[in-house]
């Protein structure tokens, strides 16, 4: 039977090249973001390989969430695979001049973001007894580095979310699971740096990971056997050593 998966943060970065790689193998998909015109691009390019869907909304609006889901027709409303990838990262300041709204929208996205999401569809995954959630979490969520204590924390949180999420779905036979990685070459620096040009130098000098690696992992975890569930999974590029260690080449 053709599974379907719902995908947050569908329009760039990981989450897009996941509905890349699912398509390529024939699941359905719905796609969430908050463009309507990128979700726009991505249907039309995926809707040649598989059945998509899309729902345009901001996981940080609770109402919006529960809203969109519930809204799915018939044949999309049965979700087998929740990947929760809407994240982000505002600023790297030191916690005393830390931007309270950049603390506000790493919060609201990476952590409530993720868990009203999650309420949305696990009551169908604990009425069925299946499914699989994959949390995409950070080395960030492992590893508290200088200037980035606010959004390590939202990160660690999505880890502790993600282990709560296991235990309390094992009776259920519900498979929980985090992938985790390090730096990755997509939009993530332009937000974070807010278009400043020390964005421009952030994969400078080394090969960082490219979405399409790790979409590939996240497929490679939804495809295991039944009786295997890749749990936590941390994801460095060969260049990078810690959070804060790096080889770059002059």
């Amino acid at each position: 039977m053709t599974k379907t998966a719902l995908i947050t943060g569908a329009t760039s970065g990981i989450g897009r090249a996941t509905a890349h790689e699912f398509a390529k193998h024939g699941i359905k998909l719905i796609l969430c973001g908050r463009r309507q015109e990128r979700l726009d691009t991505i249907e039309q390019a995926l809707s040649k390989q598989t059945d998509v869907f899309t729902l345009n909304f901001d996981v940080r609006n609770k109402q919006t969430v529960f809203d969109a889901i519930a809204s799915l027709p018939e044949n999309f409303k049965q979700i087998d695979i929740l990947i929760n990838n809407a994240g982000n990262a505002h600023g790297l300041d030191p916690i005393q001049t830390g931007d309270i709204e950049d603390w506000d929208a790493m919060m609201d996205i990476n952590v409530k973001g993720l868990l009203y999401v999650s309420k949305a569809i696990i009551p169908q995954m604990t009425q069925r007894q299946s499914g699989q959630i994959i949390n995409i979490g950070s080395s960030a969520g492992k590893e508290v580095y200088p200037k980035g204590g606010v959004y390590c924390a939202s990160k660690h949180a999505v880890l502790a979310i993600t282990e709560g999420m296991r235990i309390d779905l094992n009776p259920f036979g519900i498979k929980v699971g985090a992938i985790n990685p390090g730096l990755v070459e997509t939009e993530f620096s332009q937000v974070r740096f807010k278009g400043d040009a020390i964005a421009d130098h952030v994969y400078k000098g080394y090969k960082a990971l490219q979405p399409e690696d790790i979409a590939d992992i996240i497929y490679f975890a939804i495809t295991r056997p039944a009786h295997v569930n890749i749990a936590d999974l941390l994801v460095f590029c060969t260049a990078q050593a810690s959070s804060t260690i790096v080889k770059k080449e002059l």
